[in-house]
Parts: C-alpha cells; structure tokens; sequence
C-alpha cells in the first residue's frame, strides 16, 4: 500500500510540473508577442495655424482667378494681357489707335451682320443695352474713399514720424519702385505685375509649407540684424524731448 500511494504522489508530482512549466512556457511567449512600449513617441500636433490662400485673398471671384480655379478665364487674362503689351511695347502700338480701330471692325461686323439677317433670313444679333446704376457708383466711390483715406493715414503716420520702422519700410519701397521705374516704363511694369499675380499666389500655395519654412528662418535672421543695428546705430542718433506748445 505505501509503495502505491509513493507511485501515485510521484506522478501526481510530474503532472503539477508539467502544468507548472507549461503555464509558465505561455506566460513568456505572450510577454514576447507584447510590443516593446516605446517612451519616446511622436506627438501628432494640428495644423490649425495654417491659413488657406484662397482665404487670405479674399475668397472672392477674383481670389478664383489668381489661384487659377477657373483655368479657362485665367488663361485667357494672361494670354490678353501678353498679346497687349506685345502690340504696345514690341510693334509700338499706340493705345488710341488701337481702342479706334478695334471699335471700327466691331461697328462694322456688327452692320454687316444686321443687314446681311434680313437677306440670310436669320434673326439679327441682340445687342444688349449697357447702364451703370447709381449704387454701383457709389458703393466704388465709397470702397476707393476708404482705402485712400487709409493711404493717407499711413503717409501721415510715417511723414510725423512716430514708427521708425514703418518709416524705413516706406521709403525703401519708394526707392525699389523708383529702381523698377528706371528699368522698364509703366506698361512693362503692369505687365510684370499681372504676371506675378497669376503665377506666385499659385506657386505660394503648391508649396506653402517649404515657403513658410524659409520665410520664418528669414524673419528671425532679418530681427536680429535690426536689434544690431538698432543698438549700434539707432539708439546712439540724439532725440530732442517732445513738448507740447501751448498757443494763447
């Protein structure tokens, strides 16, 4: 009887190790399946500051035609406007005689076609009569009123001399169009102009976030050599206190 329960107590023994070393076999095979948790993850952060072109511009018809939304009429903007300054600048096209003869051949296509219906027993074209309302006058005249009173409140800031920096904006700008206006007349300049308009706002936005890149590293770099020149050259110019006169 005791060599029976010795037998039964043994093997009772290696069942518990067998269930013992598989358990523990499972347990570290499903610690090796956990991935490694990583303490240095990458946070994903929202993109809220970034701001739509198409907005900045407005968000208008015209904002649709720089960004070239609709291509049809932004080519052909840019295709009329380059066979303009070809006829004015290249083949010396002067502007009224250009505005008289275009107006001759439409008054003229215009007759032919009119008289030329009754014969063909077609129905004579239907030229639309062409009236500027009051209230589009005056809401342009009030638009231009606006931004040339804030024209004049900016001259007027900067001639006072209250912003240094404002000032110094000013008449760099005036120099660098002053530069321009030495190289090219007005035409070519327009031209350049409208040109620039229809290629850069798209090129801007194709690749905004290379451009927002480099434009901040330029305007860290730009404040640092206006703190130095500010501290070597500014701060030293000699300002007379400001007093207020009294008129009696």
């Amino acid at each position: 009887m005791a060599d029976n329960q010795h037998s039964e107590e043994s093997i009772m023994d290696k069942i518990s190790e067998k269930l013992h070393h598989r358990s523990s076999s499972s347990s570290s095979s499903s610690d090796d399946e956990k991935p490694p948790v990583s303490h240095h993850q990458p946070v994903n952060r929202p993109s809220g500051g970034k701001k739509s072109v198409h907005k900045c511009l407005g968000g208008s018809k015209a904002a649709d035609l720089i960004l070239w939304r609709d291509k049809q009429r932004s080519a052909s903007i840019l295709a009329g406007a380059t066979v303009l300054w070809i006829l004015f600048k290249c083949m010396e096209y002067h502007f009224l005689t250009f505005v008289c003869h275009v107006l001759i051949l439409s008054l003229a296509i215009l007759f032919i076609w009119i008289n030329s219906a009754a014969f063909l027993k077609r129905s004579p074209p239907h030229i639309p009569e062409i009236a500027i309302s009051e209230v589009a006058i005056h809401n342009v005249a009030s638009e231009l009123r606006v931004e040339v009173n804030r024209a004049f409140s900016v001259l007027h800031e900067v001639a006072t001399g209250r912003d240094f920096k404002k000032y110094l904006l000013v008449v760099a700008g005036l120099w660098f169009l002053s530069v321009i206006g030495s190289w090219c007349d007005f035409l070519t300049l327009a031209y350049i102009v409208l040109v620039v308009t229809h290629t850069v706002p798209v090129l801007y936005e194709k690749y905004q976030d290379q451009v927002d890149s480099f434009a901040h590293k330029a305007t860290v770099k730009a404040k640092d050599q206006y703190k130095v020149i500010d501290a070597k050259i500014l701060k030293k110019i000699p300002r007379g206190p400001l007093k207020d006169k009294k008129h009696l």
